[in-house]
């Protein structure tokens, strides 16, 4: 008996060894707060920069002695105190210092590959490069200082000549010589470098070209691209192509409207979620309005509705007195000073100066949730386009907006301004007061499209069967038809894109907007209102962009 049972004894305690054994922690490394390293350039011709071929000093700056081995993070490693590498792709790598049993620390460094740098040496700085007139020249300046073969080719944007008034499409070499540009707009001239046979990544220079007298620019918002710029010539010779300026700003998610005042453009950008969306937590808004100087150098956020009411995101807007007013989705319109940056959205802040119940129109043809569109002024009269709920233009004087909202079944004097385009599903407008017109857009089937019309044609106008006379047309006999369909363009009943917004040129009375084309004969683009021809005619350049807001800075310049 006394043998199985030291039989058994041994048994478990062979047991408990080898489960102990088993459960036994790994031992993991940690980095030591003895090893401590530095690294820096130490080639003249790369400076500062950590460039593929750059030589690297590292240096260990330990207090713990011993051996110190080195893994710079591209499969090679070496040994020492102070040692130098050249890494020869760009990326981040991890390098890793060990002093021998005593630790080890890791540190990240980014290497950037060499690519070309391209300066334009002339014009000097604060001159405008003319169309067809300024000679360019654009300098290279490539490191290179294990002195490895440099090829050159360079890409020239159509309507690029020599000084000889030669075209040029490429040129092998490092120094094109002196270039003219025929064409307005962004240029942009692409270097392609191999240095030693490796093909590095292209130099990229972009000159802005502009006219060679002082002319209006217009601003449109591309979906899906950046705020570009558009220079308004009616003179231009027929050869001379008019190209956009990419402004190097994004446009946003739904820019509906964007407003010029001054030197700054104003984006109001309603964020992703423009048509309804039922928001239980009140946190769903991603709206914003930004600023941006006029040629796109300094961007600012004026105001933001990140995280909060989705329904209060800012949607269409109007400037008058330093002020900039401003409409939520459906209920009313606030302002702000157009000195304000970086404020956060929240009604106590920023009070409706003017809501759905607070006008007389409510119950009697405005009720509660009236969708917004364009909003602005017209010989000191408010004019408040409705989508839904209410379609028109419900016009006011800032002296019928009442104090206090009304409730249900409550009703007030209407406005003696008038209700227009009553049932119908005004969009956008604007007014040149100069030749005293009136211009709208409407979505409604059948009869879309956009309409001018004196003030007192507008008062006449009680049914669709009165719009005919007012529509304007492309030299085809056709109108411009937007996206009204549910599921193929943006938008749903009440708020589809459509044609958002009408930007004047009040120097020759033409009218511009973007237009979502539901016409297969028609392409989508800018559409401009020719007053000379009394026709609407497609921009050349943009025909196929999908366009939001746009707006007109009426100051001649030649470039912005």
């Amino acid at each position: 008996m006394k043998k199985y049972k030291i039989y058994g004894l041994l048994i478990a305690l062979s047991t408990i060894v080898v489960s102990c054994f088993d459960h036994e922690p790994k031992v993991e490394e940690f980095p030591s707060p003895d090893v401590a390293f530095n690294y820096s350039v130490i080639d003249n011709n790369y400076q500062l920069d950590y460039y593929v071929g750059a030589t690297i000093e590292f240096r260990s700056l330990s207090d713990a002695p011993g051996e110190c081995t080195w893994d710079f993070g591209d499969g090679t490693t070496a040994n020492g105190n102070i040692v130098t590498h050249k890494y020869e792709a760009a990326g981040t790598y991890q390098v890793k210092l060990t002093v021998s049993d005593k630790g080890f620390l890791t540190q990240s460094i980014l290497i950037s590959d060499i690519r070309p740098v391209m300066t334009i040496i002339n014009p000097v700085e604060g001159e405008i490069c003319e169309v067809g007139t300024t000679l360019v020249n654009i300098s290279v300046d490539l490191p290179n200082p294990e002195g490895l073969s440099e090829e050159y080719t360079w890409i020239f944007p159509e309507g690029t000549l020599n000084e000889a008034g030669q075209e040029m499409t490429t040129f092998s070499g490092k120094d094109p010589g002196t270039l003219i540009f025929s064409y307005i707009g962004s240029q942009t001239v692409r270097l392609q470098t191999r240095l030693g046979g490796r093909l590095l990544e292209d130099g990229v220079k972009k000159v802005q070209v502009g006219y060679t007298e002082e002319v209006p620019t217009l601003y449109y918002a591309a979906s899906k691209g950046n705020i570009m710029a558009l220079k308004l010539v009616n003179n231009a010779p027929e050869s001379m192509k008019i190209n956009p300026f990419d402004m190097g700003v994004k446009s946003g998610e739904h820019p509906l409207n964007i407003l010029f005042d001054d030197q700054t453009l104003y984006v109001l950008d309603c964020g992703k979620e423009f048509t309804y969306y039922n928001d239980v937590n009140l946190n769903h808004g991603d709206g914003r309005i930004f600023v941006m100087s006029k040629d796109g150098s300094e961007v600012a956020v004026m105001l933001t509705n990140a995280g909060q009411y989705n329904f209060d995101d800012p949607f269409y807007g109007y400037i008058e007195n330093g002020q900039l007013n401003f409409t939520d989705r459906n209920t009313g319109i606030a302002r702000i000073g157009l000195g304000e940056r970086n404020r956060i959205f929240n009604r106590t802040d920023f009070p409706y100066v003017v809501e759905n119940a607070r006008l007389g129109y409510y119950n009697l043809g405005l009720s509660y949730g009236a969708i917004n569109a364009c909003i602005g002024k017209v010989n000191g009269v408010w004019y408040w386009c409705k989508t839904y709920n209410g379609e028109g233009i419900f016009r006011f004087r800032d002296s019928d907006i009442l104090s206090s909202p009304l409730g249900s079944g409550q009703t007030a004097p209407l406005p003696t301004a008038g209700w227009v385009l009553k049932s119908m599903h005004p969009k956008s407008f604007v007014w040149d007061d100069v030749r005293q017109v009136f211009y709208f857009s409407l979505w409604d089937t059948g009869v879309e499209g956009v309409y001018r019309c004196t003030l007192d044609q507008l008062e006449g106008i009680t049914s669709t069967a009165g719009l005919t006379p007012y529509r304007l047309t492309f030299a085809n006999g056709k109108n411009a038809i937007p996206i009204i369909k549910n599921g193929v363009g943006e938008g749903a009943d009440g708020e589809y894109i459509s044609i958002c917004q009408l930007a004047l040129d009040r120097s020759t009375g033409a009218v511009y907007f973007g237009l979502r084309s539901g016409d297969p004969d028609t392409k989508s683009g800018l559409v401009r209102y020719n007053p000379a021809s009394g026709r609407l005619e497609l921009v050349p350049g943009t025909e196929g962009v999908e366009i939001y807001g746009v707006a007109v800075n009426n100051t001649p310049s030649k470039l912005f």
